[in-house]
């Protein structure tokens, strides 16, 4: 028997398909580590802030932990203002990365059939006005 479900096909869309390439303020709302994988890496879930038309959707990417990937995962560190005294000890508590605050650049690729949302670059938050799509559209002139 054959049904006919209204939007099955765009069910599985989900919100790095809603969320163009671009510069987001966003809060970290759920760090996990995964060691069981090929690849160990942090699994980031992060709640977007700014711009507001997208403010409520969250962002889901991957930062890895080879020894190769672990500038990126330091940068991260340092620019969403990690506690720098774990950091100079080489320690990641999960639990005093949810709620920090952060600039985030995001690019969309697609990865063996697989669209992933990739984590291009960070910034402080205190730089969201200087980095703000609104504001790179919009130069002013001094």
């Amino acid at each position: 028997m054959k049904r006919q479900i209204t939007g099955l096909h765009a069910a599985d869309r989900s919100a790095a398909d809603q969320i163009p390439d671009g510069v987001f303020l966003v809060r970290v709302q759920r760090v996990q580590f995964r060691r069981q994988s090929p690849k160990p890496h942090y699994t980031l879930a992060l709640a977007v802030l700014e711009p507001s038309r997208f403010a409520g959707l969250t962002l889901s990417s991957r930062l890895y932990c080879s020894p190769k990937a672990l500038w990126k995962l330091n940068w991260f560190l340092r620019d969403f203002g990690y506690d720098s005294e774990l950091l100079g000890r080489d320690e990641v508590d999960e639990t005093q990365l949810v709620g920090l605050k952060g600039v985030v650049k995001i690019s969309q690729i697609v990865l063996n059939g697989t669209s992933l949302l990739r984590l291009d670059g960070f910034a402080p938050a205190g730089r969201w006005e200087e980095l703000s799509p609104a504001n790179l559209d919009n130069p002013q002139v001094a």
